[in-house]
């Protein structure tokens, strides 16, 4: 049986009403180089998007959270291996993922954006990216994607330890273009100056939190708390505090949704629960 502390059942009670189950402490893993979702900071430790999300699930559980900072291609095998106890690395949902894995609901949406050299054509149509070579985060979303459409496109993919390096690889000429989220790469061309966004593939994706499968009661209750966020208005101010920008109406961001998981994927609980606080 997991051991309540009294911070934790303090701050259950401002939670929605339902089953609650908070350890003392949770260990959680993310991409440390994924700015602006998690980055390394002046003096040590990491910042960024994810980092504060996480940090506010375990504060509104009171319990610790040890988040651990690693390459994003080992962090899913680490989940199923047990050594985290679920992941707060921004993970688009799928449904091979799906079918692995447990889901929460989504909390951003998540398009594909190209970036580029500064002084590279326009591009206006995939197909332009043709006999170009692209770079990918190892084992990210990009990389599958991208290497599914190399037949049809007929580009090369080239997979990097983190999306940083992918971004290097344009920025040096190894690469033509990267593609990573769009926060991910808004955030990128912001600080580059030698790089600029290029081409927006919008996918309808989201991205959600992984657990393992079996674990719904964990699952459900981390789902309460981000459910609680859109509705205060929490992810929203995060979302304005390091993407610079308020959330679309409607987004994920902003909707707390019905059920437990993500609906029309493998793991998606139907449930009479009120999304939202209590």
């Amino acid at each position: 049986m997991r051991k309540l502390t009294a911070c934790a059942l303090f701050a259950a009670a401002l939670l929605p009403s339902g089953p609650i189950l908070a350890q003392d402490s949770y260990k959680v893993a993310l991409d440390g180089t994924f700015a602006p979702h998690a980055m390394p900071k002046l003096g040590g430790g990491i910042e960024g998007f994810n980092v504060d999300l996480a940090n506010e699930i375990g504060k509104r559980l009171g319990a610790e959270m040890d988040i651990v900072a690693t390459q994003f291609s080992g962090i899913l095998p680490g989940l199923q291996a047990g050594t985290y106890d679920f992941v707060v690395a921004p993970t688009t949902i799928t449904e091979e993922r799906a079918g692995n894995l447990l889901f929460s609901e989504g909390y951003l949406n998540t398009d594909f954006q190209f970036v580029v050299k500064q002084d590279a054509p326009d591009i206006t149509d995939m197909k332009d990216f043709g006999g170009k070579v692209i770079a990918v985060n190892k084992g990210s979303a990009y990389d599958s994607w991208a290497r599914e459409l190399a037949d049809e496109i007929g580009w090369t993919v080239e997979s990097y330890g983190t999306n940083t390096d992918a971004v290097q690889a344009v920025m040096s000429g190894r690469a033509f273009a990267n593609v990573a989220g769009n926060t991910v790469s808004a955030w990128a061309a912001s600080k580059n100056p030698a790089i600029k966004l290029s081409y927006l593939f919008e996918t309808g994706k989201v991205w959600g939190m992984p657990f393992r499968q079996g674990d719904e009661a964990l699952r459900d209750t981390v789902e309460r708390v981000i459910e609680c966020m859109k509705a205060d208005g929490t992810m929203a101010e995060l979302h304005q505090t390091w993407f610079d920008t308020a959330p679309a109406e409607g987004s994920a961001a902003v909707t707390p949704l019905a059920g437990f998981g993500q609906p029309d994927f493998e793991g998606f609980t139907d449930s009479d629960h009120e999304p939202g606080c209590a």
